[in-house]
């Protein structure tokens, strides 16, 4: 465990950043393929209503991981805050908290499925082509519903503590165990959207084994032992106070999506597919972004609880430009070759055809919108409560769903299309005028210590 210690306090901070972020953003490559997948071998069915049931359902799915971020984003935070402080018997509270909370919201979350289906089928703007698809989809996920949880939380558990190698080895098994599973059971097996369902709960639960493995072992510092279990001396609250922020991005994600989706669904099934398979090319560069920005969380919570602003400050100057240059570079990429990357998904030409500019909308902030998720985690790492939940609600929240509105009223379907990279651009300066305001405070304690 001292070896994981000296990222945070001894290497150079471009060092510590590669240390702590480059696992990260290649499991976050890994999470996308991982979400990539299901829409590239039922889009290999060929049947565009498919492929919309599946886009229309993944918010949903969101909800899961969003508990998971929950549990494991605010625990982790909480987690590195205590290593920096040297409160090692709380980083087992916290991490037992963590697990058995993770299991109880995951039980409610598929009690909610499966007695609320033709509600969250009328939600989330299904048709009468797409409902049977997007129910037998969500069935299935909701079995797993728990270990999709878990496996989320304990991702970002482990890499608190400093582990990120680990985190990534068990997204890159979940991983890869969905990407053998998804061609044997959609297409040999024919099991359709069902297989895809199935082969993302194994895949979950690979992760989560691989991670218990580790909480287990010696290496580390985490416990899910039920006598280190605590509610109290603040755990739940202050897990539970960064780790609604940070759940609110993908509950926010998932609501904005739905309402995107049923104003798409005004125009046909068609601009529903492409919009779906769009955001799933698009996430290579949110996912990348979000990775290098979740990263440097246990740095800067490490930092901040240790009052080395100056090192938090530079890490977080490193990762901005990181993210800059990776947005600049993706955005010229899928210029290019967003008639390729489309098509990559499905054959069918009007779906080709709307999803090559709608992909292109999207990546019109691809350059600046890493600095909004380094801004974010950030704030969740110092404890930052409010702030962390202003940026959360801000892109995918109060200032992307009123762009929807106003796009629709004014440019129709373009205005839908174009909503989100306005939005993006927006909430990176709503997020660099917050940080100038907590950083007179920095200034301050780095003036009096």
């Amino acid at each position: 465990m001292a070896k994981n210690l000296d990222v945070f306090e001894k290497d150079p901070v471009p060092m510590a950043v590669a240390k702590l972020a480059l696992p990260t953003v290649a499991s976050m490559l890994v999470n996308v393929v991982y979400n990539m997948v299901d829409t590239f071998f039922v889009g290999k069915l060929a049947d565009p209503n498919k492929v919309a049931a599946v886009s229309i359902a993944t918010p949903v799915f969101l909800f899961l991981m969003a508990a998971g971020n929950m549990f494991g984003i605010g625990g982790s935070s909480f987690i590195s805050r205590a290593l920096g402080e040297k409160k090692i018997d709380k980083v087992k509270h916290i991490s037992s908290f963590c697990f058995y909370g993770g299991i109880i919201v995951g039980a409610f979350g598929a009690l909610f499925f499966f007695t609320c289906m033709p509600v969250i089928l009328s939600l989330i703007g299904s048709s009468e082509n797409t409902a049977p698809f997007a129910s037998e989809y969500l069935l299935c996920i909701a079995y797993g519903a728990p270990l999709i949880v878990l496996s989320t939380a304990f991702s970002n558990l482990v890499r608190g503590e400093g582990a990120a190698t680990v985190s990534m080895v068990g997204m890159m098994a979940g991983t890869i165990t969905n990407i053998v599973l998804d061609p044997i059971m959609i297409i040999n097996m024919k099991l359709g959207v069902a297989g895809a369902a199935i082969a993302t709960v194994i895949g979950n639960a690979v992760s989560l084994v691989i991670y218990m493995k580790h909480v287990t072992s010696k290496k580390s510092l985490l416990s899910v032992m039920p006598s280190d279990f605590r509610i109290g001396e603040r755990i739940a609250a202050s897990v539970i106070a960064i780790g609604i922020p940070a759940s609110l991005n993908n509950i926010l994600m998932s609501l904005s999506n739905i309402v995107m989706n049923n104003f798409l669904s005004k125009y046909g099934d068609i601009p529903v597919a492409s919009m779906g398979v769009a955001m799933k090319a698009n996430m290579l560069v949110v996912f990348l972004q979000i990775g290098l920005g979740i990263g440097i969380q246990p740095l800067i919570g490490y930092c901040f609880g240790a009052k080395n602003f100056k090192r938090m400050k530079s890490a977080m100057r490193f990762a901005m430009l990181s993210n800059f240059i990776l947005g600049v570079v993706m955005l010229a990429v899928y210029i290019f070759f967003s008639r390729q990357i489309i098509s990559s998904f499905i054959s069918d030409e009007q779906v080709i055809k709307m999803g090559v500019t709608m992909l292109n909308a999207l990546m019109i902030s691809g350059p600046v919108l890493g600095i909004l998720f380094v801004f974010n985690f950030s704030f969740q790492a110092m404890g930052k409560a409010l702030q962390a939940l202003a940026l959360s609600v801000s892109r995918q929240g109060f200032v992307f769903l009123p762009m929807l509105f106003i796009g629709r009223a004014v440019a129709e379907l373009n205005g839908i299309i174009y909503a989100q990279p306005i939005a993006d651009i927006v909430s990176v300066v709503i997020a660099t005028g917050m940080f100038l305001v907590n950083n007179r405070n920095f200034k301050k304690i780095e003036a009096t210590s």
